[in-house]
């Protein structure tokens, strides 16, 4: 069966106005802090090096903010994934991610899946994770990680 090779995108993270934020529903209070990063488009070879999956539009933006007087720090990790003629297995093995300060790594963020039921289409994926606070302020890059995965050419 034909396997994808592990894939890295370096996402750099700036302070960033908080804008655009509607569709995630942060609580927008004074003391909101927001940081943003993008990657635009990057294959996923297969081990032959044919291209087996793409992702396109990696956006990754941290917010911290306060509701109902507690403090939080969320980083939302959205893209959007193509099986570029294959398909995914049923129990796919997603993704991961690491948060850095420099060269430090702050934090391990992990998914089991991505949504992508069938190939040859564009499919739009969105993850979130809570980080301690200290950890976004401190953070200045994620690296995303495709993992290699059996798939299926269609």
């Amino acid at each position: 069966m034909p396997s994808l090779q592990e894939t890295r995108a370096v996402v750099t993270l700036a302070p960033a106005k908080p804008t655009g934020l509607a569709d995630l529903g942060a609580p927008l209070v004074d003391a909101i802090a927001v940081k943003k990063g993008r990657a635009h488009e990057f294959p996923q070879l297969l081990a032959d090096g044919a291209i087996g999956r793409r992702f396109q539009d990696l956006r990754v933006i941290g917010i911290k903010t306060e509701e109902g007087g507690v403090t939080s720090a969320k980083f939302f990790v959205q893209f959007e994934v193509f099986g570029d003629n294959t398909a995914a297995p049923t129990n796919g093995v997603g993704f991961e991610a690491a948060l850095f300060a420099g060269s430090q790594q702050l934090a391990s963020l992990s998914s089991s899946s991505l949504f992508l039921p069938y190939a040859n289409f564009w499919y739009p994926n969105r993850f979130v994770f809570e980080v301690p606070a200290e950890d976004f302020d401190r953070a200045d890059r994620l690296e995303f990680v495709a993992k290699p995965e059996e798939v299926r050419v269609v």
